[in-house]
């Protein structure tokens, strides 16, 4: 994978997790590596396992020159739509690099918009082609991991530790049966087509 964009610029990686959830906030992450780091670990956290994700966290915590975690939530992903929403939790994370300042942003996907006067550059599959993209991917998954653990412990019918608040069969199956919750995204199709979805439903814990 490659380290930077242009070499000598200070770059931040920016990526999300959780656009495709039916529960749950989006979240977000910003990282600036070292012009000489690599690690050969680091990829597209899609493609590494739950339990490396959480040790290679540990290596781009601990290496990163800053780095930034921050989350927009399913009640204003509803107001202003995940598109938005995600590029608002990639701001904030931006935002939220206090050691180093970038002086470009490497975006993941197609879509941002001009934040804080920062130059920035979106790249389709940017986290498998930028380690400071991929690190930002891992960062982003595993902290919205370990927020959707959390709210599991309230609502264990749905088994948000298992599909993270992705639409599989059992999550649908669980909102058929008990409704939805305050995490459940009301502006998303929450149930496939055979079956038309009232919303809101009863909000049963």
């Amino acid at each position: 994978m490659k380290t930077f964009c242009i070499e000598g610029r200070t770059e931040a990686g920016c990526d999300e997790a959780g656009r495709g959830c039916l529960a749950g906030p989006v979240f977000a992450a910003a990282v600036i590596l070292p012009s000489d780091f690599d690690c050969p670990l680091i990829n597209d956290s899609k493609q590494i396992s739950a339990k490396r994700r959480v040790e290679v966290r540990e290596i781009i915590q601990n290496s990163a020159l800053d780095w930034a975690v921050a989350s927009v939530d399913n009640t204003e992903i509803d107001k202003i739509n995940i598109l938005n929403a995600s590029i608002l939790a990639m701001q904030k994370a931006v935002a939220g690099l206090t050691k180093v300042k970038p002086q470009h942003l490497l975006v993941d996907g197609n879509r941002f918009k001009p934040f804080a006067g920062i130059p920035h550059t979106c790249v389709i599959h940017g986290d498998a082609i930028y380690q400071s993209i991929a690190a930002a991917s891992i960062l982003a998954k595993t902290y919205r991991d370990e927020f959707m653990d959390r709210i599991h412990q309230e609502f264990p019918q749905y088994k948000w530790n298992e599909n993270m608040g992705y639409p599989t069969k059992s999550h649908r199956d669980a909102i058929r049966k008990f409704g939805v919750t305050p995490y459940h995204r009301l502006t998303y199709r929450l149930l496939n087509n055979d079956t038309q979805l009232k919303i809101p439903l009863e909000i049963k814990p």
